[in-house]
């Protein structure tokens, strides 16, 4: 069970604020997670997993200005869906100085804040003002999920660092150029562009340092896996760590039809992800069959297997260097088959992944 019975007589108000031309920095979306472990809502985890970093993300009126497929920000969805789910969950909204005052008094059980950007003109202002308020009264290390679209100089990824942000995500999100423009770019009448995003990477890397720039990428939007694994090695090369998300298909968005990726794919790239990031192996030496899926990683990966550890969610680090942004069931309804794990796998998960690992290969494994 999570903390979310504690203050219960107040979780059980209606705290959560409805449409009434209120935007962010007033106020601020979070998880459904995060509303939990705030005490803002009632409810338990799935085998008593825990979230350990606090999600948040701004919030305006005209929405995000990015026009993605996949997304559940995206500005065409019906009236209906728009905005009640963000990559798969619900994230209510609440006054942003509610969120700081829960902030404070469960802060012992988090180990990170994470504010998300979107691709509005205030954007960039606000998020300043929210990491330097956070900063100042929350102990808690802070990532900042900027919105490169918003970001033209060097000096604008270095206000972000002096306002308290230590750690940078960008959001790819796509492992080519060519899926990237289909789905961010003109193939939806998108704002953004694939090598200004790459632009912003490197020069995160360069203001905030190595290790401490993420880039998202989402398994299943139509890539190869031998062209996410490019990808993975590219990101490590230039100084930055993944973190690696499975689509799933957001009810009133572009793909809702679209169909995830299957288990097997998902959990080649977790271990591939995670080699290419520990430096165990790359892109160059790992083996891939004519459909580019990868049929061996280049050395023996049981022990890598037994340990669960390649399958658990990826995010950024607490001060104690494990990950903090677990995201609980961020991709898949809590259940008997979890693509990214919160917790340490036991012995039954790791034997279930196992099976799943080279599950859907087109040709054996070499």
């Amino acid at each position: 069970m999570s903390n979310t019975h504690a203050d219960r007589s107040q979780g059980e108000l209606n705290l959560e604020i409805e449409d009434m031309g209120l935007e962010s920095p007033e106020v601020i979306q979070t998880s459904l997670a995060a509303a939990m472990t705030l005490g803002l809502k009632g409810g338990i985890f799935y085998r008593n997993a825990k979230l350990t970093c606090l999600n948040l993300l701004l919030t305006y009126q005209g929405g995000c200005q990015g026009r993605c497929g996949y997304c559940g920000l995206e500005q065409k969805r019906s009236e209906k869906t728009k905005g009640t789910t963000f990559i798969r969950v619900a994230w209510p909204t609440y006054s942003f100085d509610l969120i700081l005052e829960r902030t404070k008094h469960y802060q012992n059980s988090l180990k990170r804040i994470c504010l998300s950007m979107i691709t509005h003109k205030s954007a960039m202002e606000d998020s300043l003002k929210l990491i330097a308020r956070l900063h100042r009264e929350v102990n808690l290390p802070i990532s900042v999920l900027c919105a490169p679209t918003l970001i033209h100089k060097t000096e604008d990824l270095q206000k972000l660092k002096d306002a308290g942000a230590d750690q940078l995500g960008v959001s790819i999100d796509a492992a080519t150029p060519e899926i990237f423009q289909k789905y961010r770019g003109k193939g939806v009448r998108g704002p953004h562009q694939w090598e200004h995003y790459w632009e912003i990477l490197r020069k995160g890397v360069d203001v905030f340092g190595s290790g401490k720039v993420s880039v998202h990428l989402i398994v299943g939007l139509g890539e190869s896996e031998q062209e996410m694994v490019t990808a993975f090695q590219q990101v490590h090369e230039l100084g930055a760590v993944v973190h690696l998300f499975s689509f799933y298909p957001e009810p009133g968005s572009a793909m809702a039809e679209e169909t995830a990726p299957s288990l097997g794919q998902y959990r080649r790239m977790q271990l591939a992800r995670y080699l290419i990031m520990n430096d165990i192996s790359s892109a160059q030496t790992m083996g891939f069959n004519s459909s580019g899926q990868v049929c061996n990683f280049g050395i023996v990966v049981e022990a890598f297997v037994a340990s669960g550890q390649p399958f658990r969610t990826s995010g950024c680090p607490g001060r104690d260097g494990e990950t903090a942004c677990n995201r609980p069931y961020g991709n898949e309804r809590p259940g008997i088959t979890l693509a990214n794990y919160p917790f340490v796998p036991n012995l039954q998960d790791v034997e279930k992944i196992r099976g799943e690992l080279y599950a859907g290969l087109m040709e054996g494994v070499g």
